[in-house]
């Protein structure tokens, strides 16, 4: 009986640990993505110094801002079952 009370547990320790390893993705696709967009966007392809400049910088700083906020309002949305505005 003992071992029939230990099964649920152990299945529920799967599927978090399935959740988190599925989060982990998410945030890791999330991240790459954002980089390459803001990259793309806001650093010249033609490097011309080692650092970024005042403008690269603030362009990427913008642009991660977007993103994120965008991100975390689609996942407000998705989460609260509403339409899209």
């Amino acid at each position: 009986m003992a071992a029939n009370n230990e099964m649920p547990v152990a299945l529920d320790k799967e599927q978090i640990f399935g959740m988190a390893e599925k989060e982990m993705e998410y945030r890791v696709e999330l991240f790459n993505k954002l980089t390459h967009t803001c990259f793309a966007k806001c650093v010249e392809k033609r490097y011309k110094e080692s650092e970024l400049n005042m403008g690269e910088n603030s362009c990427i700083d913008r642009c991660v801002s977007k993103y994120w906020q965008v991100t975390n309002l689609v996942g407000q949305l998705l989460g609260s079952g509403r339409p899209p505005m």
